[in-house]
């Protein structure tokens, strides 16, 4: 397997690395770098019109990448970050990173993982796009070897980080006002609905304060890590 000094060579040069992540094992590019969100997208057989969220060294780093940060996505940063949320905001005006996604899509989903090794990479690299490691519409294998059986000869670098086998990151919209949540994973429906709330600790008794949830479906697709 590959060191932290390959993988950062090798994002540097524009082509996707395997990560492993608090939640399950990634597949990353340097979204600055020409072609390679393309690779990435190449190597799962994903559609390009699913955007693909972004992983951040920090709260700093990823808000940075938001033109607008509401007080709920700031709180809910603050419980949940470094760990399984991701936050979904607008996308800064002079963000020009290719994720994919449609043309008009003025969004971005934002996380910052509880895990070492992402966030090394992304304080060296910069924020990293990144996707589960597996190929379109499978599930995720759990340790770095199954991933090199799953993707092949597609990827050069592989950080092996023992077994991944965490529950997906929760995905929570914060645009146009609203909290809505797009899928529950790590972060149960009761701690958003606590935080939105503006209690601690979480209640999970209580009634949730309005928003929308729907459960099982992603940002805009699958494959959030």
């Amino acid at each position: 397997m590959s060191t932290l000094d390959d993988a950062v060579v090798a994002l540097s040069a524009g082509q996707p690395v395997v990560l492993p992540t608090d939640t399950v094992y990634g597949l990353a590019v340097d979204p600055t770098r020409p072609g390679a969100t393309a690779r990435l997208f190449t190597i799962k057989a994903r559609p390009a019109d699913v955007p693909v969220p972004v992983l951040a060294a920090d709260a700093a780093q990823a808000f940075g990448l938001a033109a607008d940060v509401p007080d709920v996505a700031r709180r809910l940063a603050e419980r949940f970050w470094p760990g399984g949320l991701t936050i979904v905001v607008a996308r800064g005006p002079d963000v020009a990173f290719d994720l994919g996604g449609r043309l008009d899509d003025d969004t971005i989903g934002l996380r910052v993982p509880d895990h070492d090794v992402p966030r090394e990479l992304a304080r060296r690299v910069g924020p990293l796009a990144t996707t589960s490691a597996n190929l379109h519409g499978r599930p995720t294998p759990e340790t770095a070897p199954a991933v090199v059986t799953e993707l092949g000869s597609t990827v050069a670098v592989v950080l092996d980080g023992g077994r991944c086998a965490g529950a997906a990151s929760t995905v929570v919209s914060c645009v146009g006002g609203r909290i809505e949540v797009l899928r529950v994973g790590r972060v149960s429906q009761d701690e958003i609905s606590a935080v939105v709330a503006g209690e601690d600790p979480p209640t999970p008794t209580r009634t949730a304060v309005p928003f929308s949830s729907h459960e099982g479906r992603s940002w805009h697709g699958r494959s959030i890590p």
